[in-house]
């Protein structure tokens, strides 16, 4: 487990904390509200707005009030509830697209030593080249490794998601729909787990010798 744990060392400056910019903490943060909210939605229509579910649910209660309807009818209220629920997962998943971009622009404008690719390069050389950091800057591109699966999971899922959205647009590309909610649904459960990793990873850091990683995500790493 001691792989995924993030360090608040400074693997490119030794004996100084990591230092985050106030848009990517501002990113984090958004991008955390924003995928919480979009992973409740499909939590929500999997369970609570779930067409059988609610279809029979409207029916016995209809039934208790006096009034009958047809499994069609329950079917359809049922479908409409559940549109709407994914219509909010619709608009979650503009956000994130927006956000990604955000990151992608900003990512230009960062300095030199705060940029993602370049720390990446950088702690690689690192372990290349210094025997004494070695196993620290190891640990580094491990945790780097993993944000930049994270990255490209989040443009799939973009990319897959915006098809989703506009697949009436996308007429002649029908018949890959199936294929591509596939693709889309695989990388939600990807993602899934790429929180569960990350949370476990803060969760034993703070509880070791980078306590405060957290709270350098909200000031910056002035601490």
């Amino acid at each position: 487990m001691a792989t995924i744990e993030p360090v608040r060392k400074d693997v490119q400056h030794h004996g100084h904390t990591k230092k985050y910019s106030t848009s990517l903490r501002v990113w984090h943060w958004a991008n955390t509200i924003v995928i919480s909210g979009s992973l409740i939605t499909v939590l929500i229509n999997a369970t609570i707005t779930d067409d059988r579910v609610v279809s029979t649910l409207i029916k016995d209660e209809l039934k208790n009030a006096g009034t009958t309807v047809s499994n069609k009818q329950a079917g359809s209220v049922a479908h409409a509830l559940s549109d709407s629920v994914w219509s909010i997962h619709t608009y979650f998943g503009y956000v994130l697209v927006g956000l990604f971009l955000f990151r992608l622009v900003f990512e230009f404008f960062q300095l030199a030593d705060q940029k993602f690719i370049r720390k990446m390069k950088s702690v690689y050389r690192q372990f290349q080249s210094t025997k004494k950091e070695r196993e620290l800057a190891k640990h580094e591109l491990t945790v780097k490794a993993i944000y930049a699966a994270f990255y490209i999971l989040l443009v799939v899922m973009a990319v897959t998601g915006l098809f989703l959205a506009f697949e009436d647009l996308l007429a002649p590309f029908k018949s890959i729909r199936h294929s591509v909610k596939e693709v889309h649904g695989f990388c939600m459960y990807l993602i899934i787990v790429f929180i569960i990793v990350h949370l476990a990873g803060v969760f034993l850091a703070e509880r070791k010798d980078n306590k405060g990683i957290v709270s350098d995500m909200i000031n910056g790493g002035k601490v």
